[in-house]
């Protein structure tokens, strides 16, 4: 009888681990940038003529908010799954600017998790697209 073959010890969980960090940089992303652009788009279809009503820029406002708060969840779970497939609490120690004290304090009341790092990233690229979008691509000039 045959043995089952043998993994290295591991694999299998930084495997897990990496598809998990890439999936919450594609759900941070649908969140700053997919999910208002699907609901700018929605409501552009559902807007009849050139004089604006009230109906669909209430559900632009309604759908980015709901759909915000439904992506900030699945991230959420999404970081406490990371947590379970590497055995840790899902921290690393990186001590953003904001945190630190201006007298110097070596302690942080509050640990960086890996969605921290993933948001701020997204956030980032997506300020950044958007800027290369407006004054590249979107017909705008600067000031002379």
């Amino acid at each position: 009888m045959a043995s089952p073959p043998t993994r290295a010890p591991g694999i299998t969980n930084k495997f897990a681990a990496l598809l998990l960090v890439a999936v919450m940089v594609v759900g941070s992303l649908l969140m700053w940038i997919g999910a208002p652009l699907f609901w700018l788009w929605l409501g552009s279809q559902l807007q009849s003529g050139s004089s604006p009503s009230f109906g669909p820029y209430l559900l632009i406002l309604v759908g980015v908010v709901v759909s915000m708060i439904v992506l900030g969840k699945l991230l959420s779970s999404l970081d406490r799954l990371y947590g379970r497939v590497t055995h840790t609490n899902a921290s690393v120690r990186v001590r953003m600017p904001w945190h630190r004290s201006m007298r110097g304090e070596r302690g942080s009341g509050r640990q960086t998790r890996v969605v921290d790092i993933v948001m701020v990233v997204s956030v980032s690229g997506a300020l950044l697209l958007f800027g290369a979008w407006f004054f590249l691509l979107a017909g705008s000039s600067l000031p002379k």
